[in-house]
């Protein structure tokens, strides 16, 4: 018997196939988690009409919804009636510390998608989308006028940074140091996880006013407040005093003269000895797979911020005033240190 091999050509055809029709799985995925069928088939709500009740949604369209999730491998059905979640599934569910489900909803929310619709424009000006999608300057300033999709975005944030945070913790020496801040760090998992590991270290948030008091919260929850601050502020006009300052996540969504003024405001207020930690991915090679190449478009399709290569951060670092003393990996991320150039 003859074994008929599909062509490289239609292979080909196949994977294009799929990369086209992203956007419909994305969308698949933005359902299953704003209905939380993760959490109903977990609890054993595990029919269509059940879930639709529940959600006060369609029927119908929830059995499609279902059959359709199983084709992706999120849920698995004997009968066709009655359906169970898969471990991929599970990760969308709301009492998941790792849970990416407000990734899933924030992401394919009009902030993002209808910028990204625009991602050819930003290729041809270099120019981020978020101004022609929705007349704000920036997505911070869209959020800040749609609280419910920034709160979705900042409840990501915070997933995404609890499993990194371990990693960052696990790398970045704290002993010896006094006060270490997290810039622009939201809930502070990162901080939190660093003064975990060290119970002698203070720790605290610096971010805008209206997010810093979540990680107060967060502090308070676990214990840390003793040794927790928040200060609300801009961290392109200043940063409060400190021996350690931690940047996550923070300087990709910037170019490179506005990272240069963040880092600048806190070279401006480093303690003698103290180091600033940039927590970045770094980009690789042409070709070499990974996020980071995708998070650099949607960089440029957000924010008119890049994902760097490593040369790139020390030029960053010596128009700031500042010189790199370590890079390590921690996780998906970099680690890049950097002291106060005398």
């Amino acid at each position: 018997m003859t074994t008929v091999r599909p062509s490289a050509a239609s292979h080909d055809h196949e994977r294009m196939m799929g990369m086209v029709t992203g956007f419909w799985v994305t969308q698949t995925v933005r359902a299953a988690a704003l209905y939380n069928l993760a959490d109903h088939l977990a609890a054993g709500t595990d029919t269509a009409d059940a879930i639709a009740d529940a959600e006060s949604i369609d029927p119908d369209a929830t059995r499609r919804l279902l059959r359709t999730c199983a084709s992706l491998g999120l849920t698995t059905s004997a009968d066709g009636h009655h359906y169970t979640g898969t471990p991929l599934l599970s990760t969308l569910r709301q009492d998941d510390p790792h849970s990416l489900r407000h990734f899933a909803i924030s992401q394919s929310a009009p902030g993002h998608w209808l910028s990204w619709g625009m991602f050819p424009e930003a290729v041809r000006t270099g120019s981020h989308q978020v101004t022609a999608a929705h007349g704000e300057a920036n997505i911070f300033d869209y959020f800040a006028k749609h609280l419910d999709e920034a709160a979705s975005f900042t409840e990501s944030m915070s997933n995404l940074s609890q499993a990194a945070a371990l990693d960052i913790a696990a790398v970045l020496d704290t002993q010896g140091v006094t006060l270490a801040l997290d810039i622009g760090g939201a809930g502070g998992d990162v901080v939190r996880a660093m003064m975990r590991a060290n119970p002698a270290l203070h720790g605290g948030v610096f971010d805008l006013p209206h997010i810093a008091p979540a990680a107060t919260e967060a502090a308070k929850a676990e214990g840390l407040d003793e040794r927790f601050t928040t200060v609300g502020g801009d961290f392109f006009d200043s940063v409060p005093p400190a021996d350690l300052y931690v940047l996550k996540y923070i300087l990709h969504d910037w170019d490179d003269a506005s990272c240069v003024r963040i880092l600048q405001n806190c070279r401006a207020q480093l303690a003698e000895g103290g180091r600033v930690a940039v927590v970045d991915h770094l980009v690789d090679d042409a070709g070499r797979p990974g996020l980071a190449p995708l998070m650099d478009m949607n960089m440029l399709a957000m924010t008119g911020g890049r994902e760097r290569q490593l040369a790139e951060f020390d030029a960053l670092f010596t128009a700031a005033g500042l010189h790199r003393v370590a890079v390590t990996p921690a996780g998906a991320f970099a680690v890049i240190e950097a002291r106060a150039t005398p």
